[in-house]
C-alpha cells in the first residue's frame, strides 16, 4: 500500500522526515519496505530559483540580437548571463537556472548550466522559457513572472513543485483500518498523542437541495450482505479533466486518473478508506436502485468489458429492469460516468467482508474496493466519506445537491466490549505500565475505558478495529504503541510451557528418504492437489469417500481434490515422455482429500514412486533393459529398510481397479505399502504408450513404523554355509510361501534365504515351475559341523514336502 508523505501531512502534523515517519510506522507494526521520492517536475527544480533582470543590454552576432543582463539571483553579487530571448528586459522578475544545475527539458536530453563564455561575454546561468525547465510546451520566450517573492526563492516554492515522498507499507491482511492515508495517520496520532485534522464537512448541511425531477428510490433487499448502504444525488455537474493538485495525489500513489468524478471517489478511496461509487443517474432505469442477489448464470459486463456469469451469491446493485455494478467489486459498462453525464447518484456503503470475499475470489477480480471490503470498513463512515466526496465534487466539477442522503441502517453495529484485566497486562507485555499510560495509548487510539476497577476494566472497540477482539489483542495494541524496543529482557529467560519433542521428526524423516531415492536417481515433484473429476472416477471403487469439489473453481480441470497420488504422477510421466524424457524415476510426498460417508473431510498423507523406460541410460557398455516390477519392488525395499520397518507381511495385490499385478504389503493387518504395474487403460488416459510401475506408501503409518531403538551386534567369528535347493512345486505355489515356511521350521540358523533361478517347461509338467533355492546358515557360538547342516537341510525338505507339496531335485 502507497501512502504520500505531504497527503498524510495534511491529515496530522508531522515535523519528523519520511524516514523518521517510517521507522515509527514499522515499530508500531505498519512495516515501512520503501520510501521513495516523487517529482512531479523531472529533478525537482533543484538549482533553479527566482531572479531578477537589473540590467538588459543588447549586441548583434551575425546579424542575430543577444542580451547582455545581469541578474540577482539573491546571492550578494549580481550573475551575468547572455539571453537569446527576445521579451528579456530589465526590471521582469524571471526563472533562473544557476551553474551546476540540471535541467530537464519537455523534449530533449537533460543538460547541465556551466559556467561560460558565449560570443567573448561571461555568461553565469540561464534565463528560462518553460519548455526549458520542464513545466510545459511554450518556446515563444522566457517565462515573465508577476511575483514579490525575494529573489533566489526556489523557483519550486513559486511553481508549488513541493517535494513529495511515497511510503510503501506493507500491510498485513489484519489491519485493514491502516489502508488509507486516514488510517495511517490513526497510528501516528496513538504514539504522538497530537490531533488528526479531518477535513470540516459542517457546509455540506447548510447547502439547499435541488431535488430531480423524479427521484431515485434506493431498496435494500439482501441486509445480510449489505448491513449499511448510502448515497446522495447531485445534479448539473460538468465531467471533465481533474485539476493538477488531484491528479498529482493520485499519480503519486500510483492511481491512474479518469475524470474528476471518478477521480474524487478514488481519492476519497485511499484519504480515508471508504470505497465510493458513482452511477449516471440518467441511466439507472426506472430511477430505482435495488441492492439485491440475482440468479446464477445471470451475464453482466464490467468496466474492463468481459461478459461475466454470476453467481446467486454476488451481490449486485440494480436498477429497475437490469444489474449496474457488483457491489463493493466492480463497476458495469452501462452505468458508468462519462463526458456526457450531468447528474450521479454517489454511493457509499459497508458490505459483508465474507460476500465481497467469495465475489471477488469466483470472478478473480481484485480491486482497491474489494481489498478494503473484503477486509472489513468501518461501518460508521460512510455518511462522512459521502459528504466529504459531495463537496469535493463540487469543487472540481460543480453542481448542486439534489437529494437528502438515504442512509439504510436497519441493524446499526455496535462496538465490541472486551474485559480487560491489568494483571493479564502485566503478563503478557512482561512488564507492569503504569495505569494511566495505558489508559492514554487506549484513549489515543480510539479505544474507549468503561467500567474501571481497580483490577481492569471494559475496552469498548469500535468496529472498524476488525483485529480486536480480545483481551490479547487490547494487550498487543498497548505494547505495539508502547513501543517493543522499550521492553528491556531479563537477565534470566524462562517459559512456563515447553512442548514436548516428538518421538520420530517428520521432516527429518521426509529428507532422509528423499535423500536416499535421490541417491538412486529419483527427481522429487511436486503436484496441484486440484485435479479433474475423471481421474477420481476412473478409480472410484478403489477410493474411500467421495470427491472434495471447489467452490469456485478456476477451471474445470481444477475441480476437485485428488484422491489418489496415481494421476497427478501419471501427469508427470506423460508430460516427460511427450519431451523426449523416456528413462523415468520420479517420487513424490503429498496429500489426498477425501469427503467421508459420515460427512467428515479427511486427508491422507502419501510417498509416491513411478517407475518408466529403461533400468539407465543408453551406453555402448550395455545393452537396454526395461524396467520391471522387480525394479519397484527393490525401491519400496529400500524404502522400508531405510525406515527400520518389521514385520511386514506380503499379500497379492486384491483390488485391480489400479494395478494390473503386484503386492500389498502390511504391518499389523494394515496396508504400509502397495506396488504394481499400473493397468493399461489408465495410463491410455493420458496418452501413455509404455508399462509405468507405481508405489503407494502411507506415509503417515510408516512414519509410526519407523524404529528408533537400533541395536547393534558383533560380526560372527565363525563362517556362514551355503546349501542349494532345487523344489518343483505347483505354479500357484509364491517364493514368499517358501520363505514363511523355512523360517518357520528353523530360526536360530537360517539367516538368508534367496532365490536364483526359476524354471517353467515340458520337463517339469503343466502348471508346474522350479525354484533353484540357496540357504544360508551361521551359527553365532561355534562353527556348524556337517552332521548339523544335513539335520538342518533334512527338516527343510520335509517341511517344503509336507507344506508345499515340493518334490526336491537334487
Amino acid at each position: 500500500m502507497k501512502i504520500s508523505y505531504n497527503w498524510l501531512k495534511q491529515l496530522i502534523d508531522i515535523q519528523e522526515s519520511p524516514e523518521e515517519v517510517g521507522k515509527l510506522l514499522t515499530a508500531t507494526g505498519l512495516e515501512v519496505e520503501g520510501i521513495e521520492p516523487v517529482e512531479r517536475v523531472k529533478g525537482g527544480l533543484e538549482g533553479i530559483v527566482v531572479g531578477e533582470v537589473l540590467t538588459c543590454e543588447p549586441f548583434t552576432v551575425k546579424e542575430k540580437t543577444l542580451h547582455l543582463t545581469t541578474v540577482d539571483i539573491g546571492a550578494g553579487e549580481p550573475s551575468t548571463i547572455v539571453c537569446g530571448a527576445s521579451n528579456v528586459a530589465a526590471g521582469q522578475k524571471v526563472i533562473v537556472a544557476t551553474v551546476g544545475a540540471t535541467i530537464y527539458p519537455s523534449e530533449g536530453e537533460p543538460f547541465t548550466i556551466a559556467k561560460r563564455k558565449v560570443y567573448g561575454n561571461p555568461s553565469e546561468g540561464m534565463i528560462c522559457a518553460e519548455d526549458e525547465i520542464g513545466i510545459g510546451h511554450s518556446h515563444a520566450g522566457i517565462m515573465v513572472l508577476d511575483t514579490d517573492l525575494p529573489n533566489g526563492t526556489p523557483a519550486a516554492q513559486y511553481f508549488g513543485v513541493l517535494p513529495d515522498y511515497v511510503i510503501e507499507i506493507g500491510l498485513t491482511p489484519n489491519r485493514a483500518d491502516a489502508a488509507s492515508h486516514l488510517g495511517v495517520a490513526r497510528d501516528l496520532k496513538a504514539v504522538w498523542g497530537r490531533e488528526l485534522t479531518k477535513p470540516s464537512v459542517e457546509i455540506f448541511d447548510q447547502q439547499p437541495i435541488t431535488p430531480l425531477a423524479e427521484p431515485l428510490q434506493v431498496t435494500v433487499e439482501n441486509n445480510e450482505a449489505c448491513p449499511r448502504y448510502a448515497g446522495v444525488t447531485i445534479s448539473g455537474l460538468t465531467v471533465t479533466e481533474s485539476p493538477d493538485w488531484l491528479k498529482e495525489k493520485l499519480q503519486a500513489i500510483g492511481v491512474r486518473t479518469i475524470n474528476n468524478v471518478v477521480d474524487i471517489t478514488n481519492f476519497i478511496c485511499h484519504e480515508l478508506g471508504q470505497p465510493l461509487h458513482a452511477f449516471d443517474a440518467a441511466k439507472i432505469l426506472g430511477n430505482k436502485v435495488i441492492v439485491k442477489t440475482l440468479p446464477a448464470g445471470t451475464p453482466f459486463v464490467t468496466l474492463d468489458g468481459v461478459e461475466r456469469k454470476l453467481s446467486d451469491r454476488d451481490l449486485m446493485i440494480c436498477n429497475a429492469e437490469e444489474p449496474m455494478c457488483i457491489g463493493g467489486v466492480f463497476g458495469g459498462t452501462k452505468s458508468g460516468v462519462s463526458e456526457r453525464t450531468t447528474a450521479i447518484f454517489l454511493e457509499a456503503a459497508y458490505f459483508s467482508p465474507g460476500w465481497i470475499r467469495k465475489t471477488s475470489t469466483f470472478h478473480g477480480l481484485k480491486t482497491d474496493a474489494s481489498f478494503r471490503f473484503e477486509r472489513g470498513t468501518d461501518p460508521n463512515l460512510p455518511i462522512y466519506a459521502l459528504k466529504r466526496a459531495a463537496l469535493l465534487i463540487q469543487e472540481v466539477a460543480g453542481g448542486q445537491i439534489a437529494s437528502e442522503i438515504v442512509d439504510i441502517y436497519p441493524n446499526p453495529i455496535a462496538n465490541q466490549q472486551v474485559a480487560v484485566k491489568y494483571k493479564n497486562v502485566d503478563r503478557l507485555i512482561g512488564k507492569a505500565l503504569d495505569r494511566d499510560l495505558i489508559k492514554q495509548i487506549l484513549t489515543n487510539l480510539d479505544i474507549a475505558i468503561q467500567n474501571e476497577t481497580p483490577e481492569g476494566f471494559t475496552a469498548s472497540v469500535a468496529p472498524y478495529r476488525v483485529d480486536v477482539t480480545r483481551e490479547a489483542d487490547i494487550v498487543e495494541e498497548i505494547l505495539r504503541i508502547y513501543g517493543f524496543d522499550n521492553i528491556e529482557l531479563s537477565e534470566n529467560l524462562a517459559t512456563d510451557f515447553l512442548s514436548g519433542f516428538p518421538l520420530v521428526d517428520p521432516d527429518k524423516q521426509k529428507l532422509r528418504v528423499a535423500n536416499l531415492l535421490a541417491a538412486n536417481g529419483f527427481n522429487e515433484t511436486m503436484t496441484n492437489s486440484l485435479t479433474k473429476p475423471l481421474y477420481n472416477d476412473a478409480v472410484r471403487s478403489s477410493l474411500p469417500g467421495e470427491d472434495v469439489i471447489m467452490l469456485n473453481p478456476l477451471s474445470e480441470d481444477l475441480l476437485a481434490m485428488r484422491q489418489t497420488m496415481l494421476f497427478s504422477g501419471l501427469e508427470t510421466v506423460s508430460y516427460n515422455l511427450n519431451r523426449r524424457q523416456r528413462d523415468l524415476k520420479i517420487c513424490e510426498f503429498g496429500k489426498t482429500y477425501h469427503k467421508m460417508p459420515e460427512g467428515k473431510y479427511k486427508e491422507f498423507s502419501h510417498l509416491a514412486l513411478f517407475l518408466a523406460g529403461n533400468q539407465q541410460a543408453e551406453s555402448w557398455l550395455e545393452k537396454d533393459q526395461k524396467l520391471v516390477f522387480h525394479n519397484l519392488a527393490g525401491m519400496v525395499h529400500l524404502v522400508l529398510n531405510a525406515m527400520r520397518v518389521q514385520n511386514v507381511e506380503k499379500q497379492e495385490i486384491q483390488d485391480r481397479t489400479i494395478f494390473e499385478y503386484g503386492l500389498t504389503y502390511t504391518v499389523k493387518k494394515k496396508p504400509i505399502v502397495s506396488f504394481g504395474q499400473v493397468k493399461g487403460k489408465l495410463t491410455k488416459v493420458l496418452d501413455i504408450k509404455q508399462p509405468v510401475f507405481y508405489a503407494d506408501f502411507d506415509w503417515a503409518y510408516l512414519l509410526k513404523q519407523y524404529n528408533d531403538k537400533v541395536r547393534f551386534t558383533e560380526v560372527p567369528k565363525y563362517p556362514e554355509v551355503r546349501r542349494d535347493l532345487s523344489l518343483v512345486l505347483d505354479k500357484a505355489v509364491s517364493f514368499e510361501q517358501i520363505r514363511q515356511t523355512a523360517q518357520k521350521y528353523e530360526r536360530n540358523l537360517l539367516t538368508n534365504i534367496n532365490v536364483f533361478d526359476v524354471y517353467e517347461g515340458a520337463n517339469i509338467g503343466a502348471d508346474k515351475k522350479s525354484y533353484s533355492v540357496s540357504f544360508t546358515l551361521q551359527d553365532v557360538e561355534q562353527t556348524l559341523t556337517d552332521k548339523v547342516i544335513d539335520k538342518t537341510m533334512q527338516k527343510l525338505m520335509m517341511a517344503f514336502e509336507k507344506d508345499l507339496g515340493a518334490v526336491i531335485r537334487k
